[in-house]
């Protein structure tokens, strides 16, 4: 087991304040989106390729870099880094939020099912306030193909977001919402219930203790917590990824709604359809939560040694 930063047990009088956590998220959202952007640009294709183009992850890989250039590997990073740092910061302050409803008020300890519904609840909220706006725009600039800029529907993330609006109306940025909601309300769910399992059954770690774990540790248990969440829930991803790639200007639309899309994708592509792009999100999701709490929990670390008064037992 690694050497903590404490190694003699302590209390802390007061929480963490929930404005804290929002802050240590939004750092770790900055930090995984530069780092992981090429593995969801990839993702993204893959999800929406029907013809079946791309014959694995480095094959697309290759293929946009060949034909797009390398740049086109950091397509919509600017929505995406601007979507990780509020999702982040959301997520773990309103996470902060509902767990203090459910916290005990004698021993100030937050039951299972208090920390997963808690943590449904912040998934939900930030799919619906920021993740599915900023996904479709990001959807919409990934799946442009091409090396010419000026032949591109969509110049950039700004003038993407406004001719959605323009042509489908404020509606448009909200297209894919329901199996968005779906997705993140099980995937955070999920993970703050495993990251919180793994910090006490690999490190002895206890929420609000005074210890605070070393980089790796904080890396290793945030790797576990976010894997299990794509694996459960990888349909509701690729039936986002194609509500979202769909513009109501386009014509009829070919997907009507979650099930319909669902049942769609089943009937013309396979039952393995609706698992496509499982491997990059593996690549992506469970390394980012790694990332992101690696860089959260020393955020939360130094704001407890700095500011909260400790007593020792």
């Amino acid at each position: 087991m690694g050497k903590t930063q404490s190694d003699s047990p302590s209390v802390f009088k007061t929480p963490i304040p929930p404005y804290v956590k929002a802050i240590s998220g939004s750092f770790g959202g900055i930090v995984e989106a530069s780092c992981l952007q090429p593995i969801d640009v990839i993702k993204t294709r893959m999800q929406l390729d029907r013809t079946r183009a791309y014959r694995g992850i480095i094959h697309c890989g290759a293929t946009v870099s060949r034909t797009e250039g390398v740049r086109a590997l950091w397509k919509g990073l600017t929505p995406f880094a601007t979507h990780l740092t509020l999702k982040y910061a959301l997520r773990m302050g309103s996470n902060a939020v509902l767990q203090g409803v459910f916290k005990d008020a004698k021993t100030g300890k937050v039951s299972n099912h208090g920390r997963f519904i808690s943590g449904f609840g912040a998934g939900v909220l930030e799919a619906l306030v920021i993740v599915t706006p900023f996904e479709v725009v990001k959807i919409r600039l990934q799946q442009q193909r091409g090396l010419s800029h000026d032949l591109l529907k969509y110049k950039g993330p700004v003038h993407c977001a406004r001719r959605i609006i323009s042509e489908e109306g404020i509606r448009g940025l909200w297209s894919g919402a329901c199996p968005t909601v779906m997705r993140n309300g099980t995937n955070q769910a999920t993970m703050f219930s495993a990251k919180n399992a793994c910090d006490i059954l690999l490190w002895k770690k206890h929420e609000g203790d005074g210890r605070v774990l070393l980089p790796w540790q904080s890396m290793i248990s945030g790797f576990i917590a976010g894997t299990a969440g794509p694996i459960c829930n990888n349909p509701f991803d690729v039936v986002k990824t194609r509500l979202m790639a769909q513009g109501r200007g386009d014509g009829e639309l070919k997907y009507k709604g979650l099930f319909h899309t669902m049942r769609t994708v089943y009937v013309e592509e396979g039952f393995r359809a609706l698992w496509r792009g499982l491997l990059p999100r593996l690549m992506r999701i469970p390394p980012g939560q790694a990332i992101m709490w690696g860089v959260a929990d020393q955020v939360i670390g130094l704001y407890e040694g700095q500011h909260l008064h400790v007593a020792a037992l």
